[in-house]
């Protein structure tokens, strides 16, 4: 189908509200809306919170709100609207209540719950209804969401801080960070967009980690896993000792496959890897990395510990480098699998 400059820049406009939403609404994805009449944007809307209304819910409120009557508009959506009640009563509901006389999905929705369900409901009512505009940018936008809906268990992110020797430690000196605060913002930032975060048990033993969010606002923590087949956490770790939720992988643990299947069982969506080279090793090894984010600093270990990571394993495990980013004082480069 072709689409106009104008069509392209609306659902355009959505992504970008879609986006507000990041890290506030898993397990359920990115979503944005906006409403136009006479080729002008009246309203926009998106999914802020779990529980909250849905994109086209507050599109729809945001329109009677500044006095624009919904009725006769076009509705551009991200993603296929629900027709189902879940935390919200169906989308679909609302834009026909609203008058919508057409809706422009970039992305059909894969869950189970909907799947081609809300598009029907749609058309059963009489609203025209079109899909396919900037579909690859919304599912690169919704990625986690589709990747699970597809395989039922989580994307798997990893992020590994190295020296300017590929060293993941320094046995000169306790456990401390090497990276910058700049770095360090940037990473409970990522950690804002996954469910959940896994360590190895060594991680826990050497750096007593919490792995909760702090230096930036979010409205959740993601739950903790430790593989720890032999029983070695201690009893003192933060991990332990706290509110938030934390699965020790014991001497059941059998496979990454399986734990990965477990996860998925949960909703987690995209799991943050951030232990050390051995467990990180296990999950290139088995091809199991769908993000790798390499943070680079400049700082020289004394006595250093080789993380035996660089590009050329990444590229033995099926990733490619993507981009490089800058987090503070870091050198980041991020690889990615074709998905």
């Amino acid at each position: 189908m072709e689409w106009s400059k104008l069509q392209v820049d609306f659902m355009k406009r959505a992504l970008e509200v879609a986006e507000r939403g990041r890290g506030k609404v898993s397990p359920n994805p990115l979503v944005g809306c906006v409403l136009v009449k006479d080729d002008q944007v009246i309203a926009e809307g998106w999914h802020d919170h779990l529980g909250g209304l849905h994109a086209e819910q507050m599109a729809i409120h945001d329109a009677e709100k500044n006095g624009h009557s919904p009725n006769g508009a076009v509705a551009y959506v991200t993603l296929e609207p629900c027709n189902h009640f879940g935390r919200t009563p169906p989308c679909t509901e609302a834009l026909m209540w609203a008058g919508i006389k057409e809706v422009i999905i970039a992305h059909e929705d894969p869950n189970p719950t909907v799947r081609g369900a809300g598009i029907k409901a749609l058309e059963d009512a009489g609203i025209a209804v079109a899909h396919g505009l900037l579909e690859s940018e919304a599912a690169l936008q919704m990625r986690p969401f589709l990747y699970w809906c597809k395989n039922r268990r989580p994307l798997v992110c990893v992020k590994l801080a190295v020296d300017s020797n590929g060293s993941v430690d320094d046995r000169s000196k306790g456990a401390g960070r090497f990276t910058s605060e700049a770095c360090l913002d940037k990473v409970h930032l990522l950690r804002t967009e996954c469910d959940a975060i896994l360590v190895g048990v060594e991680t826990v033993i050497r750096d007593n980690p919490s792995l909760t969010i702090r230096r930036v606002e979010s409205n959740k923590q993601p739950l903790r896993v430790v593989i720890d087949p032999n029983q070695r956490i201690p009893d003192s770790a933060n991990l332990l000792n706290d509110e938030f939720e934390t699965l020790v992988m014991g001497k059941d643990f059998r496979s990454l496959s399986a734990l990965l299947n477990l996860l998925g069982d949960k909703e987690v969506q995209r799991l943050m890897v951030e232990g050390g080279p051995t467990t990180i090793g296990h999950f290139l090894d088995q091809g199991l990395v769908d993000e790798f984010y390499l943070v680079q600093s400049s700082q020289v270990h004394q006595e250093p510990v080789a993380s035996n990571i660089d590009s050329k394993r990444l590229l033995n495990a099926g990733l490619t480098q993507v981009s490089t980013e800058h987090w503070g004082d870091e050198t980041v480069s991020v690889w990615s699998r074709d998905s």
